[in-house]
């Protein structure tokens, strides 16, 4: 029995060889339609597409110089790149808008309806009534709740119950609305979609992830799951609708339709996209892209990341979802320096996010393993259901978790002022005048304190509420939960420490630089950092989460509390585990992704890990010129390997090149209906001259054409450390083995995956796309 090498998602390398001078067929004279393509689940071969590329490149421009019509051809291959990433942002921030001014209208439908104009939400409602003042500007007899409507009135008890009926059962239908259309019409529409988008940007391939259904349903969907309540953010599903947007119109250029790695780089640009129109933050954008999702990066990338980044967020602008100028819901701009000894606290939040993100990613993780192993997975409607009834149910009574979660980090990053009217902002006013036209810090009111109780509720509600969000199958994102968490906490500690520096500004810590009457503490820009510092420690993103805080803000002045910040959550989160929340998931999916973050230190050896091992069977190969078209066929549906290395002959074992199992079915099906007599029993030539054939015996077939004369070769003894990093830089889908130029062995992505997962204690066998 032929020993399995490996599953179809990474056996096989790729053929990128010459053909021969000697063409014995007609047909190979043409591409074959589908040669060189790949199948659902299996790996991309980094190193045929970037040649191919460049065939492709030098023969346009070869071309270029014996016509003009060639000349223009050249200029507008150069120039496509540019138009697709123009195409990209301008659909990526159209999108992002609908989604922003959807979601608006139906989070503010689930507690009234605007009787002058029902596609006004609650704040557009009360801007075009005459009838409002400047404290109650909340409040307008155009905006009805639903008790109004009902039974004509909004006090009392009964009138209670009413919104608080509707507004669960609004809730549940936008979910059940969600849910049912991802298991329906979109199966992949559900989750972020961030840990799929790495492993497709690793070189993975899931055909329909970034289809057009995927994109029409997760747009609608996006805005049913965030307008029901749920914590869940549309900043992650954003970056998938982008990376939708820029695989569709990829399909509109040869250059990148027929190219998977081309086409990868269009992918990352668009992710940058995505970030850009869901933070407002278009350099925050272009580095997440680089820090966080993408496997290959190169220079050109980044600079037409930047312009997709640019585009989509010109393009959010100028819809202006929000009716103020801003990309996002919670821009703010604070003006308050902070002072050394604030690093402290800053620190403390840091600490704080490090240790709710590696709380989250466990117990989210433990969840979602339960779900996929349990009678749990089975009903995802029920699930979302009943998460939802329970979010709303407790959500309504606290108006700070009964508002979007995306208003109540506004709230809580807003820097309150004489005229704000929020409880948050209920100090007691003890000045006549104030120093620079701010106000000093000040004792706190009923409102403060009643907020404060309300916060922490919110606080506990949130972090155990998102546990069991995060992962269910609708679209949810994590960002803006995040956030949320760490703005509370921040918002809490700020006001204490406000009060600590009124109360008490004599004290050593204090006296040097806040005085009786000055405006020292912004407990704004506590929450900020601390939305910063849990965000950093979910994700272990860095250096993208301050530019796009910063960005978020405006403020440079605030670079070093949030760097202080979310290098804090890093290291305290990388000490309790060294995986962020992608890189979780895409394990626990058993996705073949392989980190170029990790370090290999294991002293292990090609021969160590390459199939087949000793005592087993020996590897299933082809050889160059005895095997006939049924010898070929019959080694193809006995076994499910991606590619059968060629060699001269079984005796010699000497290596010639590495075929593909695709490119082998497709090339004889096609030999067999356009090339006249061949049969079972013809020879299949992978040499560049056929010998001399005796006459009346059937034509051969000769496949030359679709051999890999150069597939990358290891020794036996070379060390897996060099062997790990090749594959990593390469991106490789595999390695052959050989010893003093004797074939001995494979080595495939997936190979390399179990022995990782192998040194480091893990079940190997979870390295299976599930």
């Amino acid at each position: 029995m032929i020993p399995v090498i490996s599953t179809t998602e990474d056996k096989s390398y790729n053929g990128g060889g010459i053909g021969s001078s000697n063409r014995m067929m007609d047909f190979l004279e043409e591409p074959i339609p589908g040669v060189g393509t790949y199948d659902d689940f299996n790996t991309i071969d980094w190193v045929r597409e970037k040649s191919r590329d460049r065939d492709r490149h030098r023969e346009i421009t070869n071309k270029s110089k014996e016509s003009t019509w060639a000349l223009i051809h050249s200029v507008s291959d150069a120039f496509s790149g540019w138009l697709l990433m123009l195409l990209i942002g301008l659909l990526s921030g159209s999108l992002a808008g609908l989604i922003d001014i959807s979601a608006h209208w139906m989070t503010d439908l689930k507690e009234g309806i605007c009787t002058g104009g029902l596609w006004f939400n609650h704040e557009h409602c009360c801007w075009n009534s005459e009838h409002v003042t400047f404290e109650d500007r909340d409040k307008c007899p155009e905006w009805n709740s639903w008790s109004q409507l009902i039974i004509s009135t909004d006090e009392g008890a009964f009138a209670y119950i009413v919104n608080y009926f509707m507004y669960v059962l609004w809730a549940l239908l936008f979910a059940f609305l969600a849910v049912s259309l991802v298991k329906v019409f979109a199966p992949y529409a559900c989750g972020s979609g961030i840990p799929e988008i790495k492993t497709i940007l690793s070189g993975f391939i899931i055909r329909g992830y970034l289809g057009k259904w995927t994109l029409i349903i997760k747009t609608i969907t996006l805005v049913l799951a965030v307008s029901s309540g749920l914590s869940l953010g549309k900043e992650g599903p954003l970056v998938h609708v982008a990376c939708c947007c820029g695989n569709i119109l990829c399909h509109c250029f040869n250059k990148y339709r027929k190219n998977e790695a081309k086409r990868r780089e269009v992918l990352s640009a668009a992710a940058a996209a995505g970030v850009s129109v869901a933070f407002g933050a278009p350099i925050g954008g272009v580095l997440f892209s680089l820090e966080e999702v993408s496997y290959y990066f190169p220079l050109k990338t980044l600079w037409r990341s930047f312009f997709a980044a640019l585009v989509a967020a010109f393009t959010l602008r100028s819809i202006n979802p929000f009716g103020n100028s801003r990309l996002v819901l919670f821009y703010v701009e604070f003006h308050t320096p902070w002072h050394l000894f604030e690093l402290v606290p800053f620190i403390l939040l840091g600490i704080f996010g490090g240790l709710w993100g590696a709380l989250f990613i466990r117990t989210n993780i433990a969840w979602c393993r339960k779900r996929k192993t349990t009678q749990l997975g089975k009903y995802p409607v029920v699930e979302v259901l009943v998460v939802t009834a329970i979010t709303a149910i407790l959500a309504f009574p606290n108006e700070y978790t009964r508002m979007s979660t995306s208003e109540l980090i506004s709230e809580l990053f807003n820097d309150c002022g004489l005229l704000d009217s929020s409880k948050l902002c209920d100090y007691e006013n003890r000045f006549n005048t104030s120093k620079g036209g701010e106000l000093p810090d000040r004792p706190a009111g009923v409102g403060v304190y009643s907020a404060m109780w309300q916060l922490a509720l919110t606080l506990i509600l949130k972090i155990i509420i998102t546990i069991f969000t995060f992962g269910m199958k609708i679209p949810s994102g994590l960002f803006i939960p995040s956030m949320a968490v760490g703005a509370i906490a921040g918002r809490l500690l700020g006001v204490g420490m406000e009060q600590l520096a009124y109360y008490h500004h004599d004290w050593a810590i204090f006296n040097s630089w806040c005085s009786q009457g000055a405006d020292c503490i912004t407990p704004g820009l506590y929450a900020m950092v601390g939305a910063a510092a849990c965000l950093g420690g979910v994700t272990r993103m860095t250096v993208s989460l301050v530019v796009i805080m910063f960005e978020l803000t405006g403020g440079l002045e605030y670079i070093v509390p949030l760097m202080a910040a979310a290098m804090t959550s890093k290291w305290v989160a990388d000490a309790l585990g060294r995986e962020g929340i992608y890189d979780a998931h895409i394990r626990l999916n058993g996705y073949p992704f392989l980190e170029a973050k990790e370090e290999f230190a294991h002293k292990t050896l090609a021969m160590d890990v390459m199939k087949p091992r000793r005592n087993d069977p020996l590897l299933t190969v082809l050889t160059q010129d005895s095997m006939t078209v049924e010898d070929v066929e019959s080694i193809i549906s006995e076994t499910t390997y991606s590619g059968f290395p060629v060699v001269v002959s079984r005796e010699s074992q000497r290596l010639v090149g590495f075929v593909l199992r695709r490119d082998l079915i497709i090339s004889i099906e096609n030999a067999r209906k356009k090339q006249d007599g061949v049969v079972s029993t013809s020879v299949i030539y992978f040499t560049e001259h056929s010998p001399p054939m005796p006459p009346y015996t059937p034509p051969t077939l000769k496949l030359r054409n679709i051999l890999d004369l150069s597939p990358f070769t290891v020794t036996d003894l070379t060390p897996m450390e060099i062997v790990v990093d090749i594959f990593r830089k390469l991106g490789l889908r595999q390695c052959l083995v050989t010893h003093n130029g004797r074939l001995l062995g494979i080595i495939t992505k997936k190979d390399v995956l179990k022995h990782i997962a192998q040194m480091a204690n893990q079940d190997p066998d979870s390295i299976l796309f599930n």
